[in-house]
């Protein structure tokens, strides 16, 4: 008996959204889906980045260890999430969900983090097999709150855990594949939006792809409030199953966008939105006796690298656009406070940041430096950490604000004990000469933590 996967895919950014942050991967060896979450595209980036990390586990037979091999791919794919996020700020709290399986003939791996779903549909029976990572599914656990309490609630959208950049420990199992079974992995925009005695009505569908357009379809006419992505596929007794992959939605070219329903504002939406690319699934016409294998190599390839070029240029052009476009205020040589362009940090030794101007702008002719000592203690720490602004002008405006506002008070000099002199004349006395003079430290005053040096003559 030789058990192989029949699949289908389809990604649609729904009715709502204006791009697609979710991605797809189907082969015969891997089914992957991902939810990407962040603003300004960060969330399509970061679901791209992790199917990207999956999927050369669909190249080669796995072996025994499913498990291990899931571990090692996603641990890869949130350390790239963790670096574009370091060299990009702005990138912070982009994240994924993440739903895959990895097939093996009589046994499957998964692992799952977030709230996507995989369903099984066994001998007529539909169940979910994943557990939702989710603030709202952990009161329904708890019994605070109704399942119609959960589907309206307003933090039905907060994750547990996700692929962040930051640590996180996905739910990984070993599942025994039947033939006969079928398979559903979706994101939220279709568990959401569609119920699962709907869903499992659908399920019944015979042919894959026919069933993933139903699926897409049902969430559209639900309202299509969110992107929908879904992945079907049959674990079927064949000698040769499909071996050409799928790659939709944000790692995509579009083309597995299709029909958009027949609600009102499907119909709506299709009168103005440009058509379609036609589907393209990447199949030999006439496939040769033997070089399965090294046609879904070249496949697999092309669509690695050109993912990586995409995330290159993104993140080149990303880097080059802040570096450029920002500024902040930091502490340069000899402690001065000073204006650097660009931003803190640096990428294999090359600085992100140069110095533009220091404390005293160049056409400013009197105008003493200012120094982190002179600064009060909380001023320090913000300098020290570096204090972003929009542009230069924005930052000189800040260090005239440190100068009027958060410069110590100056050291007062050494004054004589028992009196003053006015006019050479001693008031404690005809003719007396001061006894005893104190320095800051003997009057309480510390240089440098509640006082700092009176400024040398001449400025600059």
């Amino acid at each position: 008996m030789t058990l192989v996967l029949r699949y289908a895919a389809r990604s649609d950014r729904g009715l709502v959204r204006s791009s697609n942050q979710d991605s797809v991967y189907a082969g015969p060896r891997l089914l992957a889906l991902a939810d990407g979450m962040g603003g300004h595209a960060a969330g399509e980036v970061a679901s791209k980045v992790v199917i990207a990390s999956l999927a050369h586990l669909d190249d080669d037979e796995p072996g025994d260890d499913l498990v291990s091999q899931l571990r090692e791919a996603v641990t890869q794919g949130n350390q790239a999430i963790s670096e574009l996020v370091a060299n990009d700020p702005d990138l912070d709290g982009m994240g994924t969900t993440l739903t895959a399986v990895l097939f093996s003939g009589s046994r499957l791996g998964m692992v799952h983090v977030g709230d996507s779903r995989a369903y099984l549909l066994r001998n007529g029976q539909f169940s979910q097999i994943t557990r939702d990572d989710s603030f709202v599914n952990e009161l329904l656990e708890q019994g605070r709150i109704t399942e119609d309490e959960a589907a309206t609630h307003p933090q039905r959208s907060l994750l547990l855990k996700a692929l962040t950049g930051h640590e996180v420990e996905p739910s990984f199992t070993v599942r025994e594949a039947r033939a006969g079974d079928r398979y559903l992995l979706c994101s939220d925009g279709l568990s959401g939006m569609v119920s699962n005695e709907t869903l499992a009505e659908a399920m019944q569908i015979p042919d894959p792809q026919e069933c993933a357009d139903r699926m897409i379809e049902l969430a559209l006419k639900g309202g299509g409030t969110d992107n929908v992505t879904v992945v079907v596929a049959d674990v079927v007794d064949i000698d040769f199953g499909e071996d050409a992959p799928i790659v939709g939605g944000a790692a995509g070219d579009g083309s597995d966008e299709g029909h958009q329903g027949d609600s009102p504002a499907a119909r709506a939406r299709a009168l103005t939105a440009p058509p379609p690319p036609q589907p393209q699934r990447y199949e030999a016409t006439e496939p040769p006796p033997d070089p399965k294998a090294k046609r879904r190599k070249r496949i697999r390839l092309l669509v690695a690298f050109g993912l990586a070029l995409i995330l290159l240029a993104a993140a080149a052009i990303a880097t080059r656009y802040f570096v450029l476009r920002q500024y902040y205020v930091g502490v340069g040589a000899n402690s001065e406070v000073v204006i650097f362009q660009g931003v803190p940090g640096s990428i294999l030794g090359f600085d992100l940041h140069k110095q533009a101007e220091g404390s005293c702008p160049p056409e400013a002719s009197l105008c003493e430096r200012l120094h982190l000592q002179d600064l009060q203690q909380d001023a320090r720490v913000a300098v020290r950490n570096g204090v972003k602004r929009d542009n230069l002008a924005e930052s000189r405006d800040y260090i005239d604000t440190l100068r009027r506002n958060n410069m110590l008070e100056i050291c007062d000099e050494d004054q004589p004990q028992g009196g003053g002199l006015i006019g050479g004349i001693g008031q404690g006395g005809s003719g007396q000469q001061p006894s005893e003079t104190t320095t800051p430290q003997e009057r309480g005053q510390q240089p440098g933590v509640d006082c700092r040096p009176a400024p040398s003559p001449g400025g600059n």
